[in-house]
């Protein structure tokens, strides 16, 4: 867990934490009953948030007695929603953390809950409304997008076709694809062939990936935006023996991609970090300030970098779930 901690840069976030919060431990009388509502695991990824919302349930609920945390997870966003109701109508919990399954039908339950008076932290997936939230926790998602443009551009010296797969309709995705598509406004000899949702998935990725070989017969890169989808493009590519793809950049730095940019894999030359793990920073933040009847920061990045051959090794956990 201490080398996950580095590779997200959360070991100097954690000590801001503590200064801010104190050692968040309650008085007798403290009681938190703290719901993490969050997606099933459907892919990599969200594998990781599962694993990592577990992982803190179990350390938080040994190292806080006062503490109880509920992990709840769905695999829709009329589930995820139908859920919070009964996080607070039964479980009666004081605290929320949730990664939305989707943002615009998940804002007005959110919304829902904190009118209860629950304190609320939003993760990842952030709401429509902000005013249905007191903290958001992430990933930088504008240097999500913005690295992997910058870095195609200078791979491919300001020239190519590209296809690109976008993940799931969130705020997120948006701000991703915002930040991928203003530094291609800079490099009118890079042209965006076509970009799909692909929807994290690797065979939803494939598919589409398929298709982008059918109807393009030249394409020199591939943004997927995900290493999941990243995995569903390269068997694509594969399958139809293509040759004219240079680079397939995924995100996320799952340990399948960054031992492929580790072994100098010449389709997967880099990636970006983006690590699960959040969710295990947010639930601890959220209880132990909970804990402490104190609030988190309206919102905490936690910084995305590049990824290459030179600094893989720091982001290679290969006994993570992701």
């Amino acid at each position: 867990m201490k080398k996950m901690i580095r590779a997200v840069g959360a070991g100097a976030l954690a000590l801001g934490l503590a200064a801010t919060f104190g050692a968040g431990i309650a008085r007798a009388d403290d009681k938190v009953t703290l719901g993490v509502a969050i997606p099933t695991a459907d892919h990599g990824f969200t594998g990781g948030i599962v694993w990592w919302a577990n992982k803190a349930k179990s350390d938080l609920e040994k190292a806080h007695p006062d503490l109880k945390i509920i992990v709840k997870t769905a695999a829709n966003a009329p589930d995820q929603a139908n859920q919070l109701q009964d996080l607070v109508t039964v479980n009666k919990i004081n605290a929320l953390v949730i990664f939305p399954y989707e943002s615009a039908s998940l804002t007005q339950p959110v919304a829902q809950v904190k009118k209860q008076g629950v304190y609320v932290t939003v993760v990842d997936r952030g709401l429509t409304d902000t005013s249905a939230q007191d903290a958001y926790v992430a990933g930088d998602n504008t240097a999500f997008g913005r690295i992997p443009a910058e870095y195609l551009a200078k791979e491919l010296n300001g020239r190519g076709d590209i296809v690109a797969l976008r993940g799931i309709p969130t705020t997120l995705d948006n701000e991703r694809w915002t930040a991928f598509t203003s530094v291609l406004k800079h490099y009118p000899n890079m042209k965006i062939l076509d970009a799909k949702y692909a929807n994290w998935n690797r065979d939803d990725a494939f598919r589409t990936m398929q298709d982008y070989l059918t109807r393009f017969p030249h394409i020199d890169a591939v943004w997927a935006a995900d290493d999941d989808m990243a995995v569903g493009v390269l068997k694509a590519i594969d399958q139809a023996k293509r040759t004219d793809v240079k680079i397939v950049f995924g995100g996320a730095g799952s340990k399948d991609m960054v031992k492929r940019v580790m072994d100098g894999d010449p389709l997967v030359r880099a990636d970006v970090s983006y690590s699960p793990k959040f969710i295990y920073d947010a639930i601890r933040m959220t209880a132990e300030a909970r804990l402490a009847g104190k609030a988190l920061p309206a919102k905490t990045i936690i910084p995305s970098v590049l990824i290459t051959k030179e600094n893989a090794k720091e982001f290679y956990f290969p006994d993570s779930p992701f």
